[in-house]
Parts: structure tokens; C-alpha cells; sequence
């Protein structure tokens, strides 16, 4: 299989995505929480069927046109984790009609507006800032928080759904002690809001999602559901925040060698920043590493070692630092495979993957655009 690379190619370990997704399906299950996983990590119909084969039947896209794919493909209930953009109005009438569509939004007005031009139900969260400060109502402001109900409950087409919540500071934790903290820093003012409004509105739901506090919590108490994503092929981000180990990523960047630098123990491969993204990471002494080699093993690979790391990218170009030597092994022409710092953005760089053991090929929704 790895004789026909010869460019940048994500692989992808089916043995280990499947497992992840039924350990995160198993989690959800012993704490009796709804588990929507959020597929814009992955972005494949392919996977989404692995999904589909461990029981899922809900789940979040990051945009509209990724939840028309996925609707194409039969999924019935998606949410929308991103705010209402008014100016696809038009794909948002044409979901509504077709699937239990959720969508999201912080703002009054567009509540009316959303109200006025659909012709088919649509439910509706608030989307809540419980700390990351990238969008959001403050849940300390409860006057807006009561003006955009009081507009949902007196519209025609949208039902409240509840409270909508990412903690994407948890990214910034380097251990789960540390996740779990912001855990509860954060499900708090969420669980507050609930109680507030559940009298009144019966059958609030809080919605809320991140790898890291779904990877480490075995408790959701007040959560509904959860909406992790990036568990679904994990990355060394997630390593270094300690929620999941080397074993648990899934998915690596084959590199075709193309120059040696013996006197500075390096290597140039190719795939820069258009296919793994620009993340990285700082160890302890503070060397940059976009992506730490893997050496094929059996039928997926192995640890070649963390002082082998993808040390500088450009566009085309990868430099690999090598300080024990550089292996006969490594020639021109030869591959070199990397884990990604943030899967994610790799999975959106190359835009699809090839399945190990079997060689074959898996979509992504990028390459549909």
C-alpha cells in the first residue's frame, strides 16, 4: 500500500478510530448523557457510518454546507455549532425541510429574522460564553438572555432547545487534574441557568462539548448532551494536555523524503504547512515540533521516538530534526510518517484519507467543496 504514495497522504487507522468512537459511546452511555459528536474533525460520510454503526443518531456539524452533506447522506438530526449566518437563509429553509434541524445563535434580531423567512421548524440554542471569550452571551446577563427566550417562545417557527456551551479553553490545560477543573468552573453557570428557566420551560437542555473534559469526566451531572469531536482521531495537542496517549491517535501524515542535511542531522520532507496546518507545540526546552515521525509497523506504525519531530514548516517544505543521526533507512524517495499536532486541521489540509490495512480511500468533506 505505502508503494503508491507519492505525495502528502493522511492514513488513517481504522482499528483504532473504531475504538475511540465506542469508548466515547461507552462513556456517554454509563453516564446517561446523549453523545453528539461533533464531525467537523473528521468531515467523512465514511467515518460518519463507523458513527452510525456504534448506535449514534445525533450529531454537530461546524457549518451548513457540512450539514447538508451529512443530510444527504441520512443523518436526521443535526446541529449547527456555529452562529446563524442570515446570508444562507436559503440552505437553512432547505435543511429545515429535510432533516430535525438545530441551530444556534446569541442575538435578538436574528432570532426575528430566522423566524420571519423559515417555512419549517427549526430548534434553537443559545449559545453561552462560558469562559473561552470567543463568542457567546455572558451567562451573567441574564436580561439578554431573557429578551432572546421571550422572542423564541413568541415565534412560529423556532423551538428553544436550551443552552449551548464549548470550552475550548480546556485546550490550554496540561493535565486532566486542570481539565477537570475548568470543567466545573464552567458546567456551573450553565447548570445555574437551567434551574432558572426550567420551571417556566420545561425540558431545557444544556449542550456542551470539548475532547478534552468528555475525554476525562465519567460524571455530565445536569448535561444533557455532549458534543466532542476531535476524540474521534485525537492528536498530540490532546496528548500534551494528557487525555489520551500516543496509542490513541489515528490518523498520520506519510512524507516522500526529498533531501538529506547529514552535517546538521536533518531532513527535508515533503508536506509543509498546506498539509499539516500551522500548530505546533513547545517541549520542555522549548523546541517547536509540528509533528513527531512514526515508523510503519505491521499493518499501522510506531513511536520512532519523540527527539524525531517535524522541527520548521513552510509551504511545500518539512524540516526534520534527527538528533541521534539520520537511519540508513532515510533516503530520497523513501516515506517518513508524521503524527499532527492538531488533527483537525490536517484532516481539513489534505482533505482525505487512505484506510490502513486495506489501502482504501475515505471522503471528506473539503474535497466536495
Amino acid at each position: 500500500m505505502y508503494s503508491s504514495i507519492k505525495t502528502p497522504t493522511l492514513l488513517l487507522d481504522q482499528s483504532r478510530c473504531i475504538r475511540n468512537i465506542e469508548r466515547m459511546v461507552a462513556r456517554a452511555q454509563r453516564a446517561g448523557v446523549t453523545l453528539r459528536p461533533h464531525f467537523k474533525t473528521h468531515q467523512s460520510r465514511v467515518i460518519g457510518h463507523w458513527f452510525r454503526q456504534a448506535g449514534v443518531q445525533q450529531i454537530a456539524t461546524s457549518s451548513l454546507g457540512m450539514a447538508r452533506y451529512f443530510a444527504d447522506d441520512g443523518w436526521q438530526d443535526i446541529t449547527v455549532a456555529f452562529p446563524v449566518n442570515l446570508r444562507e437563509i436559503e440552505l437553512i429553509r432547505s435543511l429545515a425541510a429535510k432533516c430535525r434541524l438545530h441551530l444556534l445563535t446569541l442575538d435578538e434580531d436574528v432570532i426575528s429574522q430566522l423566524d420571519r423567512q423559515l417555512d419549517s421548524p427549526a430548534g434553537l440554542y443559545l449559545k453561552i460564553d462560558v469562559g473561552t471569550h470567543r463568542t457567546g452571551i455572558d451567562p451573567n446577563d441574564l436580561e439578554t438572555i431573557d429578551r432572546c427566550i421571550e422572542a423564541i417562545v413568541r415565534s412560529t417557527h423556532l423551538t428553544w432547545r436550551g443552552f449551548l456551551a464549548h470550552a475550548g479553553h480546556t485546550y490550554d490545560a496540561r493535565s486532566p487534574a486542570a481539565v477537570r477543573e475548568i470543567y466545573a468552573e464552567t458546567t456551573a453557570p450553565l447548570i445555574a441557568l437551567k434551574e432558572r428557566y426550567a420551571a417556566a420551560l420545561p425540558g431545557v437542555q444544556i449542550s456542551y462539548g470539548d475532547t478534552p473534559s468528555c475525554s476525562v469526566m465519567d460524571r455530565f451531572d445536569g448535561i444533557d448532551e455532549i458534543r466532542p469531536g476531535n476524540f474521534v482521531f485525537y492528536d498530540l495537542m490532546q496528548e500534551q494536555i494528557g487525555v489520551c496517549t500516543h496509542d490513541d491517535i489515528v490518523v498520520a501524515v506519510a512524507c516522500p523524503v526529498v533531501a538529506l542535511h547529514p552535517q546538521r542531522n536533518e531532513v527535508i520532507v515533503y508536506g509543509g504547512g498546506i498539509h499539516f496546518g500551522k500548530d505546533a507545540l513547545l517541549d520542555d526546552q522549548g523546541q517547536r515540533s509540528y509533528g513527531m515521525a512514526v515508523w510503519p509497523h505491521q499493518s499501522s506504525w510506531r513511536i520512532a521516538g519523540q527527539e524525531v519531530r517535524l522541527k520548521a514548516l513552510s509551504q511545500e517544505h518539512g524540516v526534520v530534526s534527527m538528533p541521534g543521526g539520520i537511519p540508513q533507512e532515510v533516503s530520497p524517495g523513501s516515506l517518513l510518517f508524521f503524527l499532527p499536532v492538531h488533527s483537525c486541521m490536517t484532516a481539513q489540509c489534505l482533505g482525505r484519507y487512505t484506510i490502513i490495512p486495506d489501502g482504501t480511500t475515505a471522503d471528506h468533506f473539503a474535497a466536495a467543496l
